[in-house]
Protein backbone atom coordinates (compact mmCIF):
# COMPACT_ATOMS: atom_id res chain seq x y z
CA UNK A 1 0.00 0.00 0.00
CA UNK A 2 2.86 2.57 0.65
CA UNK A 3 3.64 2.66 -2.90
CA UNK A 4 0.59 4.91 -3.31
CA UNK A 5 1.53 7.39 -0.90
CA UNK A 6 4.58 9.47 -2.61
CA UNK A 7 4.24 12.52 -4.77
CA UNK A 8 2.67 10.47 -7.62
CA UNK A 9 0.48 8.99 -5.64
CA UNK A 10 -1.15 12.51 -4.27
CA UNK A 11 -0.71 13.59 -7.66
CA UNK A 12 -3.20 10.68 -9.06
CA UNK A 13 -5.50 10.48 -5.82
CA UNK A 14 -6.05 13.98 -6.27
CA UNK A 15 -6.78 13.93 -9.73
CA UNK A 16 -8.87 11.35 -9.94
CA UNK A 17 -11.01 13.22 -6.73
CA UNK A 18 -11.03 16.29 -8.34
CA UNK A 19 -12.57 15.54 -11.74
CA UNK A 20 -15.42 13.49 -10.04
CA UNK A 21 -15.72 16.00 -7.38
CA UNK A 22 -15.82 18.94 -10.56
CA UNK A 23 -18.07 17.02 -12.70
CA UNK A 24 -20.21 15.87 -9.06
CA UNK A 25 -20.46 19.77 -8.54
CA UNK A 26 -21.20 21.07 -12.37
CA UNK A 27 -24.10 18.58 -12.16
CA UNK A 28 -25.43 19.70 -8.56
CA UNK A 29 -25.27 23.36 -10.51
CA UNK A 30 -26.95 22.68 -13.85
CA UNK A 31 -29.93 21.08 -11.79
CA UNK A 32 -30.41 23.42 -9.13
CA UNK A 33 -30.21 26.93 -11.68
CA UNK A 34 -33.07 25.41 -14.34
CA UNK A 35 -35.38 23.94 -10.98
CA UNK A 36 -35.14 26.86 -9.26
CA UNK A 37 -35.61 29.05 -12.99
CA UNK A 38 -38.79 26.52 -13.17
CA UNK A 39 -40.40 26.38 -9.63
CA UNK A 40 -38.92 29.96 -8.42
CA UNK A 41 -37.93 31.20 -5.05
CA UNK A 42 -40.85 29.48 -3.65
CA UNK A 43 -40.67 26.39 -4.95
CA UNK A 44 -36.59 26.38 -4.42
CA UNK A 45 -37.49 26.93 -0.40
CA UNK A 46 -39.64 23.43 -0.33
CA UNK A 47 -36.95 21.72 -1.91
CA UNK A 48 -33.66 22.97 0.59
CA UNK A 49 -35.57 22.98 3.44
CA UNK A 50 -35.84 18.68 3.18
CA UNK A 51 -32.54 18.37 1.10
CA UNK A 52 -30.34 18.70 4.57
CA UNK A 53 -32.34 16.18 5.86
CA UNK A 54 -31.59 13.51 2.87
CA UNK A 55 -28.25 14.54 2.45
CA UNK A 56 -26.90 14.33 5.45
CA UNK A 57 -27.19 10.85 6.03
CA UNK A 58 -26.45 10.19 2.47
CA UNK A 59 -22.64 12.08 2.93
CA UNK A 60 -22.31 10.22 6.66
CA UNK A 61 -22.92 6.74 4.41
CA UNK A 62 -21.62 6.68 0.97
CA UNK A 63 -18.74 9.55 1.70
CA UNK A 64 -17.60 8.93 5.62
CA UNK A 65 -18.76 5.12 6.09
CA UNK A 66 -16.93 4.43 2.72
CA UNK A 67 -13.65 6.08 3.59
CA UNK A 68 -13.58 4.42 7.25
CA UNK A 69 -13.96 0.97 5.12
CA UNK A 70 -12.02 1.22 2.88
CA UNK A 71 -8.86 2.49 5.45
CA UNK A 72 -9.93 -1.09 7.54
CA UNK A 73 -9.73 -3.26 5.28
CA UNK A 74 -6.37 -1.58 3.53
CA UNK A 75 -4.69 -2.00 7.17
CA UNK A 76 -5.73 -5.67 7.40
CA UNK A 77 -3.31 -5.88 3.96
CA UNK A 78 -0.39 -5.59 6.31
CA UNK A 79 -1.15 -8.88 8.13
CA UNK A 80 -0.87 -12.44 6.99
CA UNK A 81 -3.71 -14.76 6.34
CA UNK A 82 -6.46 -11.78 6.52
CA UNK A 83 -9.19 -12.93 3.85
CA UNK A 84 -11.37 -14.42 6.51
CA UNK A 85 -10.50 -11.03 8.97
CA UNK A 86 -11.46 -8.39 6.43
CA UNK A 87 -14.64 -10.63 5.32
CA UNK A 88 -15.37 -10.50 8.79
CA UNK A 89 -14.60 -6.63 9.23
CA UNK A 90 -17.33 -5.98 5.89
CA UNK A 91 -20.28 -8.72 7.19
CA UNK A 92 -19.98 -6.98 10.73
CA UNK A 93 -19.88 -3.31 8.96
CA UNK A 94 -22.78 -3.93 6.58
CA UNK A 95 -24.95 -5.22 9.37
CA UNK A 96 -24.18 -2.54 11.66
CA UNK A 97 -25.21 0.07 9.21
CA UNK A 98 -27.92 -1.89 7.69
CA UNK A 99 -29.36 -1.44 11.28
CA UNK A 100 -28.59 2.23 11.41
CA UNK A 101 -29.89 2.81 7.64
CA UNK A 102 -33.13 1.04 9.22
CA UNK A 103 -33.41 3.54 12.45
CA UNK A 104 -32.93 6.68 9.96
CA UNK A 105 -35.72 5.30 7.72
CA UNK A 106 -38.09 5.05 10.55
CA UNK A 107 -37.16 8.12 12.30
CA UNK A 108 -37.71 10.27 8.66
CA UNK A 109 -40.27 8.14 7.56
CA UNK A 110 -42.86 7.98 10.87
CA UNK A 111 -41.25 11.29 12.21
CA UNK A 112 -42.13 13.14 9.17
CA UNK A 113 -44.81 15.37 9.93
CA UNK A 114 -43.54 15.82 13.86
CA UNK A 115 -40.43 17.43 11.83
CA UNK A 116 -42.00 19.44 9.29
CA UNK A 117 -44.41 21.25 12.04
CA UNK A 118 -40.82 21.98 13.70
CA UNK A 119 -39.74 24.02 10.32
CA UNK A 120 -43.27 26.08 10.76
CA UNK A 121 -44.56 24.09 7.24
CA UNK A 122 -46.37 21.32 7.77
CA UNK A 123 -46.83 20.52 3.85
CA UNK A 124 -42.95 19.06 4.06
CA UNK A 125 -44.16 16.35 5.50
CA UNK A 126 -44.36 14.08 2.11
CA UNK A 127 -40.93 14.89 1.02
CA UNK A 128 -39.28 13.85 4.13
CA UNK A 129 -41.07 10.46 3.71
CA UNK A 130 -40.42 10.37 0.18
CA UNK A 131 -36.30 11.24 1.13
CA UNK A 132 -36.47 8.92 4.17
CA UNK A 133 -35.94 5.78 1.21
CA UNK A 134 -32.56 6.72 0.22
CA UNK A 135 -31.44 5.65 3.93
CA UNK A 136 -32.18 2.18 2.85
CA UNK A 137 -29.88 1.48 0.13
CA UNK A 138 -26.84 3.65 1.71
CA UNK A 139 -25.50 0.11 3.20
CA UNK A 140 -24.59 -1.69 0.25
CA UNK A 141 -23.31 1.70 -1.49
CA UNK A 142 -21.04 2.64 1.49
CA UNK A 143 -19.57 -1.58 1.35
CA UNK A 144 -19.11 -1.40 -1.99
CA UNK A 145 -17.51 2.25 -2.10
CA UNK A 146 -15.58 1.53 0.11
CA UNK A 147 -14.28 -2.42 -1.01
CA UNK A 148 -12.99 -0.43 -3.73
CA UNK A 149 -11.32 2.29 -2.00
CA UNK A 150 -9.10 -0.45 -0.01
CA UNK A 151 -7.91 -1.94 -3.46
CA UNK A 152 -6.84 1.56 -4.75
CA UNK A 153 -9.10 1.56 -7.23
CA UNK A 154 -10.94 5.11 -7.61
CA UNK A 155 -12.56 4.84 -11.31
CA UNK A 156 -15.32 2.58 -10.43
CA UNK A 157 -16.30 5.25 -7.12
CA UNK A 158 -15.97 8.12 -9.64
CA UNK A 159 -18.45 6.34 -12.54
CA UNK A 160 -20.38 5.73 -9.62
CA UNK A 161 -20.96 9.15 -8.42
CA UNK A 162 -20.87 10.77 -11.56
CA UNK A 163 -23.87 8.26 -12.83
CA UNK A 164 -26.22 8.34 -9.97
CA UNK A 165 -26.05 12.61 -10.32
CA UNK A 166 -26.65 12.51 -13.39
CA UNK A 167 -29.49 10.04 -13.02
CA UNK A 168 -30.68 12.48 -10.27
CA UNK A 169 -30.23 15.42 -12.18
CA UNK A 170 -32.52 14.25 -14.98
CA UNK A 171 -34.90 13.04 -13.51
CA UNK A 172 -35.56 15.72 -11.35
CA UNK A 173 -35.61 18.59 -14.48
CA UNK A 174 -37.69 16.23 -16.49
CA UNK A 175 -40.12 15.25 -13.72
CA UNK A 176 -40.55 18.74 -12.77
CA UNK A 177 -40.92 20.62 -15.96
CA UNK A 178 -43.77 17.58 -16.48
CA UNK A 179 -45.32 18.59 -12.94
CA UNK A 180 -45.35 22.18 -13.80
CA UNK A 181 -47.10 22.01 -17.04
CA UNK A 182 -49.67 19.76 -15.66
CA UNK A 183 -50.23 20.57 -11.98
CA UNK A 184 -48.28 23.22 -11.24
CA UNK A 185 -47.97 22.10 -7.97
CA UNK A 186 -44.72 23.53 -6.17
CA UNK A 187 -44.92 20.80 -3.71
CA UNK A 188 -45.22 18.14 -6.39
CA UNK A 189 -42.36 19.50 -7.68
CA UNK A 190 -39.87 19.19 -4.60
CA UNK A 191 -41.08 15.66 -4.15
CA UNK A 192 -40.19 15.33 -7.62
CA UNK A 193 -36.58 16.29 -6.78
CA UNK A 194 -36.27 14.26 -3.49
CA UNK A 195 -37.35 11.64 -5.36
CA UNK A 196 -34.60 12.00 -8.38
CA UNK A 197 -32.18 11.94 -5.46
CA UNK A 198 -33.71 8.04 -4.69
CA UNK A 199 -33.25 6.73 -7.87
CA UNK A 200 -30.06 8.18 -8.27
CA UNK A 201 -28.66 6.39 -5.23
CA UNK A 202 -30.42 3.40 -6.34
CA UNK A 203 -28.58 3.73 -10.32
CA UNK A 204 -25.19 3.72 -8.30
CA UNK A 205 -25.62 1.08 -6.44
CA UNK A 206 -26.81 -1.07 -9.15
CA UNK A 207 -23.57 0.05 -10.91
CA UNK A 208 -21.18 -1.01 -9.04
CA UNK A 209 -22.49 -3.81 -7.63
CA UNK A 210 -22.36 -4.79 -11.67
CA UNK A 211 -18.77 -3.78 -11.60
CA UNK A 212 -17.77 -5.79 -8.41
CA UNK A 213 -20.01 -9.16 -9.04
CA UNK A 214 -17.33 -9.27 -12.44
CA UNK A 215 -14.08 -8.10 -10.61
CA UNK A 216 -14.77 -10.33 -7.34
CA UNK A 217 -16.32 -13.15 -8.32
CA UNK A 218 -18.53 -15.11 -5.25
CA UNK A 219 -16.68 -17.68 -2.80
CA UNK A 220 -17.11 -19.37 -0.23
CA UNK A 221 -15.70 -17.94 2.94
CA UNK A 222 -15.43 -20.06 6.33
CA UNK A 223 -16.59 -18.17 9.19
CA UNK A 224 -14.54 -16.81 11.91
CA UNK A 225 -15.50 -14.66 15.19
CA UNK A 226 -13.76 -11.89 16.27
CA UNK A 227 -15.31 -8.80 18.94
CA UNK A 228 -17.63 -6.90 17.06
CA UNK A 229 -17.54 -3.78 19.11
CA UNK A 230 -14.30 -2.13 18.39
CA UNK A 231 -15.04 -2.51 15.05
CA UNK A 232 -18.45 -0.76 14.98
CA UNK A 233 -16.62 1.46 17.57
CA UNK A 234 -13.66 2.49 14.96
CA UNK A 235 -15.75 2.53 11.78
CA UNK A 236 -18.43 4.87 13.47
CA UNK A 237 -15.68 7.02 14.49
CA UNK A 238 -13.33 7.15 11.47
CA UNK A 239 -16.88 7.76 9.08
CA UNK A 240 -17.35 11.03 11.51
CA UNK A 241 -14.28 12.27 11.36
CA UNK A 242 -13.45 11.66 7.13
CA UNK A 243 -17.14 13.70 6.39
CA UNK A 244 -17.05 15.95 9.61
CA UNK A 245 -16.71 18.92 7.84
CA UNK A 246 -19.09 18.00 4.43
CA UNK A 247 -21.48 17.32 7.57
CA UNK A 248 -20.91 20.63 8.95
CA UNK A 249 -22.50 22.00 6.26
CA UNK A 250 -25.01 19.92 5.85
CA UNK A 251 -26.11 20.80 9.79
CA UNK A 252 -25.70 24.61 9.36
CA UNK A 253 -28.07 24.26 6.34
CA UNK A 254 -30.74 22.15 8.90
CA UNK A 255 -30.05 24.63 11.23
CA UNK A 256 -31.37 27.30 8.75
CA UNK A 257 -34.56 24.50 7.84
CA UNK A 258 -35.80 24.94 11.44
CA UNK A 259 -35.34 28.47 12.47
CA UNK A 260 -35.24 30.78 9.53
CA UNK A 261 -38.51 30.50 8.19
CA UNK A 262 -40.46 29.86 11.57
CA UNK A 263 -38.36 32.85 12.92
CA UNK A 264 -39.29 35.16 10.06
CA UNK A 265 -43.54 33.81 10.20
CA UNK A 266 -43.18 34.47 13.92
CA UNK A 267 -42.00 37.80 13.86
CA UNK A 268 -44.91 39.13 11.31
CA UNK A 269 -43.44 38.46 8.09
CA UNK A 270 -46.58 36.60 5.78
CA UNK A 271 -45.71 33.36 5.21
CA UNK A 272 -44.99 33.14 1.13
CA UNK A 273 -42.75 36.33 1.54
CA UNK A 274 -40.58 34.76 4.16
CA UNK A 275 -40.76 31.76 1.83
CA UNK A 276 -39.49 33.40 -1.44
CA UNK A 277 -36.56 35.11 0.79
CA UNK A 278 -35.79 31.56 2.41
CA UNK A 279 -35.61 30.54 -1.42
CA UNK A 280 -33.86 33.45 -2.42
CA UNK A 281 -31.31 32.86 0.86
CA UNK A 282 -30.97 29.16 -0.91
CA UNK A 283 -29.62 30.43 -4.21
CA UNK A 284 -26.59 30.60 -2.07
CA UNK A 285 -25.64 27.34 -1.57
CA UNK A 286 -24.46 26.07 -5.05
CA UNK A 287 -22.59 28.92 -5.16
CA UNK A 288 -20.42 28.15 -2.46
CA UNK A 289 -20.89 24.44 -3.33
CA UNK A 290 -18.76 25.48 -6.44
CA UNK A 291 -16.25 27.42 -4.82
CA UNK A 292 -14.83 25.21 -2.21
CA UNK A 293 -14.46 22.12 -4.38
CA UNK A 294 -10.58 22.88 -5.32
CA UNK A 295 -10.03 22.42 -1.55
CA UNK A 296 -12.47 19.74 -0.98
CA UNK A 297 -10.66 17.35 -3.47
CA UNK A 298 -7.40 18.74 -2.27
CA UNK A 299 -8.22 17.60 1.36
CA UNK A 300 -9.49 14.28 0.25
CA UNK A 301 -6.54 13.47 -1.12
CA UNK A 302 -4.13 14.59 1.53
CA UNK A 303 -5.48 12.85 4.62
CA UNK A 304 -3.88 9.02 3.32
CA UNK A 305 -0.75 10.77 2.55
CA UNK A 306 -0.11 13.01 6.10
CA UNK A 307 -1.15 9.56 7.78
CA UNK A 308 1.61 7.46 5.77
CA UNK A 309 3.94 10.31 6.09
CA UNK A 310 3.69 11.24 9.76
CA UNK A 311 3.75 7.31 10.83
CA UNK A 312 7.10 7.09 8.77
CA UNK A 313 9.06 9.76 10.04
CA UNK A 314 7.66 11.68 12.64
CA UNK A 315 5.79 14.50 10.41
CA UNK A 316 8.64 16.01 8.71
CA UNK A 317 8.28 14.55 4.85
CA UNK A 318 4.50 15.35 5.17
CA UNK A 319 5.62 19.10 6.44
CA UNK A 320 5.42 20.02 2.47
CA UNK A 321 2.05 18.36 1.48
CA UNK A 322 0.42 20.08 4.66
CA UNK A 323 1.70 23.68 3.51
CA UNK A 324 0.85 23.39 -0.18
CA UNK A 325 -2.41 22.02 0.71
CA UNK A 326 -3.37 24.82 3.16
CA UNK A 327 -1.47 27.45 0.69
CA UNK A 328 -3.45 26.27 -2.58
CA UNK A 329 -6.66 25.66 -0.70
CA UNK A 330 -6.69 29.39 0.89
CA UNK A 331 -5.73 30.96 -2.54
CA UNK A 332 -8.60 29.17 -5.08
CA UNK A 333 -10.67 30.13 -2.22
CA UNK A 334 -10.00 33.77 -1.59
CA UNK A 335 -9.90 33.69 -5.17
CA UNK A 336 -13.31 32.42 -5.85
CA UNK A 337 -14.86 34.12 -2.87
CA UNK A 338 -13.79 37.59 -3.91
CA UNK A 339 -14.42 36.96 -7.30
CA UNK A 340 -18.00 35.95 -7.17
CA UNK A 341 -18.75 39.32 -4.42
CA UNK A 342 -17.39 41.50 -7.21
CA UNK A 343 -19.69 39.71 -9.63
CA UNK A 344 -22.85 38.89 -7.55
CA UNK A 345 -25.47 40.97 -9.20
CA UNK A 346 -24.85 39.97 -12.10
CA UNK A 347 -24.02 36.04 -11.35
CA UNK A 348 -27.54 36.52 -9.52
CA UNK A 349 -29.28 37.50 -12.31
CA UNK A 350 -27.68 35.44 -14.78
CA UNK A 351 -28.19 31.96 -13.36
CA UNK A 352 -31.60 33.03 -11.27
CA UNK A 353 -33.75 35.87 -13.51
CA UNK A 354 -33.39 38.86 -10.90
CA UNK A 355 -30.60 40.44 -8.75
CA UNK A 356 -33.05 40.25 -5.69
CA UNK A 357 -31.25 40.25 -2.29
CA UNK A 358 -27.65 40.23 -3.92
CA UNK A 359 -25.86 41.54 -0.75
CA UNK A 360 -27.30 38.69 1.02
CA UNK A 361 -25.75 36.55 -1.42
CA UNK A 362 -22.34 38.63 -1.26
CA UNK A 363 -22.20 37.79 2.45
CA UNK A 364 -22.91 34.05 1.89
CA UNK A 365 -20.04 34.05 -0.78
CA UNK A 366 -17.66 35.24 1.65
CA UNK A 367 -18.11 31.61 3.52
CA UNK A 368 -16.12 30.11 0.57
CA UNK A 369 -12.67 31.31 2.55
CA UNK A 370 -13.08 29.51 6.32
CA UNK A 371 -14.86 26.29 4.35
CA UNK A 372 -11.67 25.74 2.30
CA UNK A 373 -9.65 26.55 5.58
CA UNK A 374 -11.87 23.93 7.62
CA UNK A 375 -11.66 20.92 4.77
CA UNK A 376 -8.32 21.29 4.47
CA UNK A 377 -7.24 21.51 8.26
CA UNK A 378 -9.96 18.83 9.49
CA UNK A 379 -8.36 16.95 6.51
CA UNK A 380 -4.71 17.40 7.99
CA UNK A 381 -5.87 16.68 11.27
CA UNK A 382 -7.52 13.21 10.92
CA UNK A 383 -3.96 12.21 8.61
CA UNK A 384 -2.01 12.69 12.18
CA UNK A 385 -4.82 11.19 14.27
CA UNK A 386 -6.57 14.16 16.05
CA UNK A 387 -10.31 13.58 15.61
CA UNK A 388 -11.76 15.02 19.30
CA UNK A 389 -10.39 18.41 19.30
CA UNK A 390 -11.73 19.31 15.75
CA UNK A 391 -15.40 17.47 16.55
CA UNK A 392 -15.40 19.85 19.55
CA UNK A 393 -14.98 22.84 17.57
CA UNK A 394 -16.90 22.28 14.91
CA UNK A 395 -19.89 21.23 17.04
CA UNK A 396 -18.83 24.73 18.74
CA UNK A 397 -19.45 26.28 15.69
CA UNK A 398 -22.36 25.17 15.07
CA UNK A 399 -24.05 26.24 18.44
CA UNK A 400 -22.91 29.96 17.55
CA UNK A 401 -24.37 29.61 14.33
CA UNK A 402 -28.07 28.18 15.84
CA UNK A 403 -27.83 31.09 18.58
CA UNK A 404 -26.87 33.72 15.57
CA UNK A 405 -29.51 32.33 14.06
CA UNK A 406 -32.07 33.46 17.47
CA UNK A 407 -31.13 36.83 17.75
CA UNK A 408 -30.09 37.98 14.20
CA UNK A 409 -33.12 36.72 12.23
CA UNK A 410 -35.95 38.36 14.24
CA UNK A 411 -34.14 41.43 13.32
CA UNK A 412 -32.27 40.97 9.81
CA UNK A 413 -34.05 37.98 7.95
CA UNK A 414 -32.39 36.27 5.59
CA UNK A 415 -29.27 38.71 6.05
CA UNK A 416 -28.72 37.62 9.67
CA UNK A 417 -28.49 34.28 9.11
CA UNK A 418 -25.94 34.93 6.75
CA UNK A 419 -23.92 36.75 8.73
CA UNK A 420 -24.01 34.00 11.54
CA UNK A 421 -22.90 31.45 9.18
CA UNK A 422 -19.92 33.65 8.52
CA UNK A 423 -19.17 34.40 12.24
CA UNK A 424 -19.30 30.75 13.31
CA UNK A 425 -17.37 29.36 10.41
CA UNK A 426 -14.96 32.30 10.50
CA UNK A 427 -14.25 31.21 14.33
CA UNK A 428 -14.30 27.55 13.22
CA UNK A 429 -11.65 28.27 10.67
CA UNK A 430 -9.25 30.10 13.58
CA UNK A 431 -9.79 27.98 16.57
CA UNK A 432 -8.83 24.56 13.69
CA UNK A 433 -5.69 26.83 13.02
CA UNK A 434 -4.51 28.00 16.38
CA UNK A 435 -4.86 23.78 17.73
CA UNK A 436 -2.60 22.61 14.67
CA UNK A 437 0.05 25.48 14.97
CA UNK A 438 -0.40 24.27 19.09
CA UNK A 439 0.46 20.18 18.08
CA UNK A 440 2.78 21.28 15.34
CA UNK A 441 5.67 23.61 14.82
CA UNK A 442 4.64 23.98 10.94
CA UNK A 443 3.96 27.73 9.92
CA UNK A 444 1.28 27.27 7.12
CA UNK A 445 2.60 29.89 5.03
CA UNK A 446 5.00 32.95 5.01
CA UNK A 447 4.22 36.68 5.34
CA UNK A 448 4.77 37.14 1.94
CA UNK A 449 2.25 34.52 0.77
CA UNK A 450 -0.36 36.47 1.84
CA UNK A 451 1.07 39.77 1.19
CA UNK A 452 1.52 38.21 -2.78
CA UNK A 453 -2.20 36.82 -2.39
CA UNK A 454 -3.77 40.41 -1.07
CA UNK A 455 -1.78 41.90 -3.90
CA UNK A 456 -3.44 39.79 -6.88
CA UNK A 457 -7.23 39.92 -4.88
CA UNK A 458 -6.70 44.10 -4.83
CA UNK A 459 -5.58 44.23 -8.66
CA UNK A 460 -8.15 41.68 -10.21
CA UNK A 461 -10.82 43.69 -7.73
CA UNK A 462 -9.38 47.46 -9.72
CA UNK A 463 -9.40 45.80 -13.01
CA UNK A 464 -12.54 44.19 -13.49
CA UNK A 465 -14.20 47.93 -11.27
CA UNK A 466 -12.95 49.41 -14.35
CA UNK A 467 -13.90 47.03 -16.92
CA UNK A 468 -17.08 47.09 -15.37
CA UNK A 469 -17.40 50.79 -15.43
CA UNK A 470 -16.64 50.21 -19.11
CA UNK A 471 -19.05 47.79 -20.41
CA UNK A 472 -21.93 50.34 -17.96
CA UNK A 473 -21.21 52.32 -21.41
CA UNK A 474 -22.90 50.03 -23.50
CA UNK A 475 -25.79 49.29 -21.25
CA UNK A 476 -28.36 51.15 -23.42
CA UNK A 477 -27.37 48.80 -26.42
CA UNK A 478 -28.89 45.82 -24.69
CA UNK A 479 -32.79 45.67 -24.09
CA UNK A 480 -33.03 41.94 -21.77
CA UNK A 481 -31.57 42.17 -17.99
CA UNK A 482 -30.90 38.80 -17.89
CA UNK A 483 -28.67 38.75 -21.16
CA UNK A 484 -27.25 42.05 -20.04
CA UNK A 485 -25.75 39.98 -16.93
CA UNK A 486 -24.86 37.00 -18.81
CA UNK A 487 -22.69 39.09 -21.11
CA UNK A 488 -21.21 41.46 -18.41
CA UNK A 489 -20.95 38.47 -15.91
CA UNK A 490 -19.48 35.66 -18.09
CA UNK A 491 -17.05 39.04 -19.52
CA UNK A 492 -16.06 40.10 -15.87
CA UNK A 493 -15.48 36.26 -14.44
CA UNK A 494 -13.09 35.52 -17.27
CA UNK A 495 -10.81 38.70 -16.88
CA UNK A 496 -11.13 38.54 -13.19
CA UNK A 497 -9.88 35.25 -13.73
CA UNK A 498 -6.84 35.75 -16.05
CA UNK A 499 -5.54 38.73 -14.13
CA UNK A 500 -5.31 36.87 -11.14
CA UNK A 501 -3.42 34.02 -12.44
CA UNK A 502 -1.42 36.12 -14.32
CA UNK A 503 -0.60 37.99 -10.69
CA UNK A 504 -0.51 34.95 -9.01
CA UNK A 505 2.13 33.53 -11.58
CA UNK A 506 4.29 36.72 -11.79
CA UNK A 507 4.30 36.81 -8.37
CA UNK A 508 5.54 32.93 -8.04
CA UNK A 509 2.11 32.82 -5.06
CA UNK A 510 3.36 29.24 -5.90
CA UNK A 511 6.82 27.56 -6.97
CA UNK A 512 6.44 26.01 -10.46
CA UNK A 513 7.05 22.54 -9.23
CA UNK A 514 4.12 22.94 -6.35
CA UNK A 515 1.86 23.70 -9.23
CA UNK A 516 2.92 20.22 -10.90
CA UNK A 517 1.81 18.65 -7.65
CA UNK A 518 -1.78 20.09 -7.84
CA UNK A 519 -4.71 18.93 -10.26
CA UNK A 520 -4.49 20.27 -13.74
CA UNK A 521 -1.76 22.79 -12.82
CA UNK A 522 0.59 21.88 -15.33
CA UNK A 523 -0.73 24.21 -17.82
CA UNK A 524 -0.38 27.18 -14.76
CA UNK A 525 3.48 26.00 -14.49
CA UNK A 526 4.42 26.42 -18.21
CA UNK A 527 2.29 30.06 -17.91
CA UNK A 528 4.44 30.88 -14.77
CA UNK A 529 7.93 29.84 -16.20
CA UNK A 530 6.47 31.87 -19.88
CA UNK A 531 5.81 35.14 -17.42
CA UNK A 532 8.81 35.01 -15.63
CA UNK A 533 11.71 34.32 -18.14
CA UNK A 534 14.31 36.47 -18.30
CA UNK A 535 14.98 38.02 -21.80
Amino acid sequence: MSSNFGMKGYMKGALILTIAAILVKVLSAIYRVPFQNLVGDQGFYIYQQVYPFISFFVVWTSGGFAVAISKMLADLDISQDTKLQKHFVASTIFKYLSLLSLVFFVFLFFGAEWLANLMGDGNLAILIKSGSFVALFMPMLALMKGIFQSRGEMAPVAYAQVFEQAIRVSLILIGTFIIMKTSQSLYMAGNMAVLGTVFGEIAGVLLLYNILKRKLPRREVQKIKLKKWPIIKEVTLLSISVSMSSLLILTMQLVDSFTIYSLMVSHGMEETVAQVQKGIYDRGQPLVQLGIVIASSLSLAVVPLVAHHMKKSGGRSATPFIQLTYRSSLMFGVAASLGLVIVMPYVNTMLFKTDDLSHVLMVIALQIIPLSIILTLTAILQGMGKLKMPAIIILGSLVVKGIGNVILVPHLNVLGASIASDLSLYLCALLLIVYLKKLTSIHLAQIGFYIKLFTACLTMTVVVFVVERILQLFDVLIDSTRVEALLFGMCLIGIGAFVFLTVVGKTRLLAEKEWFLIPFGRRMAVYQLWLNKRK
